[in-house]
């Protein structure tokens, strides 16, 4: 087969290079501490956004760390006579949650649905900001300059978790699972991961994975471009190499992957240079709970022939 990264054999054993910060998990238990002190003040606005049968669709608002107020679209069956699954939705970079009758699928097997607009991107949600430094074009590096605590990475992974808390407080709501594709791959994941009650989690191609080696492919292009617009603004002669990727490790879904006790199925992409192989496998590598994967060998960033049916089933059952 085509090679873009490592072999099969060698992707099957992977973990990944960029620097685990010493203090990870005390990081985290900070974050989530922040974040049990945010009051998300869940507001729930009916809109008839469909007009379609036995579906009732609303505006949410809720807020996350540092004030903002974040939005998701979210759609439940019109009659529910018990708690029934849950279900994120996350988006690629830059995006937004979408429309909203590609969420219908899902509502159409009794599930309620939520689709997050992250900060800062293509959606209605607010980015409060509040860095210095750079912040033209770089979610990853934002935050870089000043603390780890305010890179946007964190608390966009936060969003995730809050939306997950202010669902599981609906009473149509039951057990929780999540799903994306790319950056929404990486949010699936760090929700899974920082959410013990994501029971199901479905990822595609991880963004936000391995950042240094993607630096090693010269693949900090694209999507990871930022990378190697803000080495060469700011540390064009590398001396601070090893602590802007220990930094970045703090964001590193295949570092929060380990923390995972949720069924996962991944879709792995053999030629994508946008997300490596490799960084993909990192994580899929790193998680101890149940899980199984679709390999695709001839296939890159893109749309993948049978694996959204896979997914609604592994997500409906």
């Amino acid at each position: 087969m085509p090679v873009l990264d490592k072999p099969l054999a060698e992707l099957r054993e992977y973990r990944g290079i960029n620097p685990l910060p010493e203090d990870f998990d005390a990081y985290w238990s900070r974050a989530l501490a922040e974040l049990d002190a945010t009051d998300p003040a869940p507001e729930l606005i009916p809109c008839d956004a469909l007009g379609a049968k036995g579906v009732e669709t609303f505006d949410l608002f809720f807020t996350g760390v540092g004030g903002a107020r974040i939005y998701a679209k979210y759609l439940r069956p019109e009659r529910t006579a018990t708690p029934a699954p849950g279900l994120l939705l996350f988006h690629g970079y830059t995006g937004s949650s979408g429309d909203w009758q590609d969420k219908l699928q899902f509502v159409g097997q009794g599930m309620a649905v939520a689709g997050l607009d992250c900060r800062g991107q293509g959606g209605r949600s607010e980015d409060t900001g509040g860095v210095r430094g750079n912040t033209l074009n770089g979610h990853i590096i934002r935050g870089l300059d000043e603390s780890p605590d305010k890179l946007l990475f964190r608390q966009i992974f936060l969003d995730t978790v809050q939306l997950a808390r202010v669902m599981s407080g609906f009473p149509e709501v039951g057990e929780l699972r999540c799903m994306g594709g790319s950056q929404g791959g990486a949010l699936a994941i760090a929700c899974a991961a920082l959410e013990p009650r994501i029971a199901r989690c479905v990822s595609v191609f991880p963004f936000l994975s391995d950042y240094k080696r993607v630096w090693e492919m010269d693949l900090a292009k694209d999507a990871y471009g930022e990378i190697r617009t803000y080495l060469r603004a700011f540390d064009p002669l590398h001396e601070r190499e090893e602590e802007i990727f220990r930094t970045l490790g703090y964001i590193d879904v295949h570092h929060l992957a380990p923390r995972i006790t949720a069924r996962v199925l991944m879709g792995l992409t053999l030629m994508d240079n946008i997300c490596p192989p490799s960084t993909q496998f990192a994580v899929y590598n790193s998680i101890r709970s149940e899980k199984e994967c679709a390999i695709y060998s001839d296939f890159g960033h893109e749309n993948l022939p049978g694996f959204s049916d896979r997914a609604f089933r592994f997500l409906t059952a």
